[in-house]
């Protein structure tokens, strides 16, 4: 890895690289690829990532689009799938100034970069310039930025007076459209999420885990947690609008 890291370290487009994702953060298992994140003042050619890649792998995928810029391959030595993301500086800049300075929320997965530049394991660092910003998301958590988060998600969930998550389920469920039931049920968890971790002031680390690192790291909880939400993952007609509201009765109880 050592290796692969200074094949790109010494290109003049790069600013920083780290590993970052479940193995950064501790939270890796057999299934986990490896995460390793660039940061560029410019994007690096294909041309010249391909020739890296291709001599330490026989799969490879060069150039992909799908989740922003990036590469993913099997590096054959280690037998683990590779994932390199490319992420223009500014455009990261403006992330972190956005939600940590500005304190502007989102629809759910609020600081999910916020999470990955924390946690990041920086193995490379031209100007220091990572290692700033990843002190400046390890301070004190605004009051601000919590307070956004938990309104705007909560009008999301159910609060607001037109096309709620709840609202929107709701019509679903008399139609009887699946794909639409379950679609406005996972936007319904991840702003519930984004909510729980915003109150317990932490930053939100995507969305695998997601109940067991709420139950190893939040101090505050709904009651019924984990029973509630997989009820509602269970039962997603029948009885999905009573789940709906056990949830929601529970997390107001916690606000």
């Amino acid at each position: 890895m050592e290796s692969l890291i200074q094949k790109f370290s010494i290109r003049n487009e790069v600013i920083g690289i780290g590993f970052g994702g479940s193995s950064a953060a501790k939270a890796s298992d057999i299934l986990s690829d490896i995460d390793i994140y660039i940061f560029v003042k410019k994007q690096i050619p294909l041309e010249y990532r391909y020739e890296i890649i291709k001599e330490i792998s026989s799969k490879y995928e060069i150039g992909g689009e799908y989740f922003g810029p990036g590469d993913e391959f099997y590096y054959d030595k280690i037998k683990k799938q590779i994932d390199l993301m490319y992420f223009d500086i500014n455009w990261f800049h403006s992330i972190v100034n956005n939600v940590w300075i500005k304190h502007i929320p989102s629809n759910g997965y609020t600081t999910c970069f916020l999470y990955t530049l924390k946690n990041l394991e920086i193995k490379y660092d031209k100007t220091g310039y990572l290692k700033e910003l990843q002190n400046l998301v390890s301070s004190s958590y605004p009051k601000e930025l919590k307070d956004n988060i938990i309104k705007r998600n909560l009008m999301l969930l159910c609060d607001k007076p037109f096309a709620s998550y709840y609202g929107q389920i709701e019509s679903a469920v008399k139609r009887k459209d699946f794909i639409s039931i379950n679609h406005r049920i996972s936007a319904f968890l991840a702003s519930y999420f984004d909510i729980i971790f915003a109150l317990n002031e932490l930053l939100h680390p995507g969305e695998k885990k997601l109940i067991q690192f709420a139950k190893n790291n939040c101090k505050i909880l709904p009651d019924d947690f984990e029973k509630n939400i997989i009820e509602l993952l269970e039962e997603p007609n029948k009885n999905t609008l009573a789940n709906l509201d056990r949830l929601i009765f529970n997390l107001r109880k916690i606000l």
